[in-house]
């Protein structure tokens, strides 16, 4: 830092002082030694210790109050800021929660001149957070307070010599304007105009990027004569980093005007957005795509949006074809279903065989909404295949997400007709390679199965749901017991006992360890769902053959299995005595196990019981 702090110990008694200006002595105790390792850390030559002081400059200020900190600590940091960027995001942060530190908003203008030289700083994000700073104060500030001491901020900072300022300066603007009267706000929009001129770039960019918050804060009338002319003009920008940047607020615009103004004053510049020939506008006019066209509100106009929506689909860049699929939903509510069912048929064929993989999984999570537009016959006639296709696609990400959103067909086709075209591809992801996929296949099970009903369940896809036990992906195991407990609630106890848990209990003599320690993680996470007679007479004479189990693996985890069983037990007094006569004795039993991670758990597992009865 150019100007040292100082803050050693005091000097004799009788003998002068001297050092720098900045005394931050503790006037109130005199004790200077957190002051003096904050001091020490702020003109240390490690940047670490320069940063930690930052982060404890609220200690300082209290220490040396709120007249002090306004009248020393403020201008020191002000004269000391630093050229190290790290520091100087840093001090930005810090000084935008300072109010309290300085005597409260009545205050808060203080902290403007720090932060309006950061906002100058070179590094954007210094900039950037310098302005989030400043538009904190502004939240605080009332208007007697902007007017004297933000606006000249701003005026100096759109002046500025350097871009950097002037690019900073239009973060500031939305904040200002409804802090100050009618003749200032003039003033501010004039202002803001001149950055939407400049001939630099990158404060045309800024001017585009923040527009929108400054569109939200002005009168109609002012979205007349100011923004959407300088819309208009950033919009014809010669460079695409600028015009991508007026998207969103063409968006704010719409939100303020009429039907027939939108159609009069912004028709012709959405259409040239919409044919731009920088991919990357195209991409933000595609990712925005439904709103600009809802708002728009006028029926002609949004028709004929639908088929710049069409075109977009056959865009030569992929992301921009991704991002309109994300718009499908709502681009079907633009036009008549009719027209929407005859125009998209052609696209959505060739965007389910697109050479990108993005591409097809953005359209494999969205495609699914257009069910309700298609209709039921519509569906099964001209999606149904477009799904099938999407589910056997080669990247797994694509079948995932046509997984995820398979409830959103089943609510149009219903479950008959998606049993008999989907049902056998999916049965078929269930064994796929990716486990992510078996693993989406079986956190869909449930819903199918409560739609399907118990019968074509059982016959279907019980199999299936048994062989994910098996499954050499401990995540598919574990999804697969917490499955079946679903299951459970979804067809009933008397279900779970006929049909589930003997084939569970089965495993509970397989030769492969890895099924038998399956068996106690299924019957421990079905225990709950179950009735306590299902416990005594099927899980408790199955478990008892695995205490002797010579894997020290499955004996703890008996161990652990033992405090569920035993809260599903005490809900009955017919079942509870269990407790006493086998779960304790079989507990106290694995306390003398030769194997310490046994005899822990089961000591574990007998406190836990005792302090649940507790």
């Amino acid at each position: 830092m150019t100007e040292q702090m100082s803050v050693d110990s005091a000097p004799p008694s009788g003998q002068p002082t001297s050092g720098p200006h900045f005394d931050f002595q503790d006037t109130q105790t005199g004790d200077l030694g957190v002051l003096a390792a904050i001091a020490d850390a702020m003109k240390s030559d490690s940047l670490a210790d320069r940063l930690e002081s930052l982060k404890r400059l609220s200690v300082l200020a209290l220490a040396i109050g709120e007249e002090r900190t306004r009248e020393e600590l403020i201008p020191f940091l002000d004269e000391s800021i630093d050229d190290e960027d790290e520091l100087l995001l840093s001090l930005a942060e810090v000084l935008g929660d300072f109010v309290q530190y300085v005597g409260g908003p009545k205050y808060a203008y203080v902290l403007l001149r720090p932060l309006e030289n950061l906002a100058a700083a070179e590094e954007t994000v210094v900039r950037d957070k310098a302005v989030e700073s400043i538009n904190k104060l502004v939240e605080v500030m009332d208007q007697p307070q902007v007017e004297e001491y933000l606006i000249p901020c701003v005026a100096r900072l759109s002046a500025g010599e350097w871009f950097t300022s002037r690019s900073s300066a239009a973060g500031l603007y939305a904040a200002a304007y409804g802090k100050v009267t009618d003749a200032i706000q003039s003033k501010l929009r004039a202002g803001y105009e001149a950055l939407c001129k400049d001939e630099t770039p990158m404060i045309r960019r800024a001017a585009a990027s923040n527009l929108e918050a400054l569109v939200s804060r002005i009168e109609k009338d002012h979205v007349l004569s100011f923004a959407i002319p300088n819309f208009r003009r950033l919009a014809d920008d010669d460079q695409d980093s600028v015009r991508l940047l007026t998207i969103e607020p063409l968006v704010a615009i719409t939100k303020c005007l009429s039907t027939e103004e939108c159609k009069q004053y912004l028709g012709e510049s959405v259409q040239r957005l919409c044919v731009d020939k920088s991919w990357r506008v195209r991409y933000m006019v595609a990712d925005h795509f439904v709103a600009i066209a809802t708002n728009i509100k006028d029926r002609e106009l949004q028709e004929e949006l639908v088929n710049v929506a069409i075109s977009l689909m056959h865009d030569n860049e992929a992301e921009v074809r991704g991002a309109i699929c994300t718009q499908l939903d709502g681009l079907a509510d633009l036009a008549a279903p009719e027209a929407i069912v005859a125009r998209l048929q052609a696209p959505l064929q060739e965007l389910v065989e697109d050479p990108s993989q993005h591409v097809r999984a953005t359209l494999g999570k969205h495609i699914g909404s257009l069910c309700r537009v298609f209709g039921r016959e519509g569906t099964i006639e001209h999606l149904l295949p477009l799904l099938l296709r999407l589910l056997k696609d080669s990247f797994p990400d694509v079948r995932l997400n046509i997984i995820s959103k398979l409830d959103a067909v089943d609510n149009v086709v219903g479950i008959d007709s998606l049993s008999q075209s989907l049902l056998p591809a999916i049965v078929e992801l269930a064994e796929d390679k990716q486990w992510r996929v078996r693993l989406a296949i079986i956190e869909y099970v449930p819903l199918i199965a409560s739609q399907l009903g118990m019968q074509f369940f059982d016959e279907q896809l019980s199999n299936l749901c048994m062989s994910w036990l098996g499954d050499p992906v401990y995540s598919i195991r574990e999804a697969a017991t917490v499955n079946l407990k679903k299951l459970t609630d979804v067809f009933g106890v008397d279900w779970a006992r006929s049909t589930i848990i003997p084939k569970i209990l089965v495993m509970a003599n397989h030769p492969n360890y890895l099924y038998r320690i399956t068996t106690i993680f299924a019957i421990t996470t079905i225990a709950p769902s179950v009735t306590p007679e299902i416990v005594r007479d099927l899980i408790l004479p199955s478990l008892e053959g695995l205490v002797n189990d010579p894997i020290p693996n499955i004996r703890f985890n008996v161990a652990k299995s033992l405090v569920p069983l035993t809260m599903a037990l005490r809900k009955s007094p017919e079942t509870a005595p269990l407790e006493g006569s086998v779960i304790r004795p079989t507990l106290a039993r694995l306390e003398e196990d030769r194997d310490p991670d046994v005899r822990f758990f089961a000591s574990r597992s007998l406190m836990a019981i005792n302090n649940a009865q507790a």
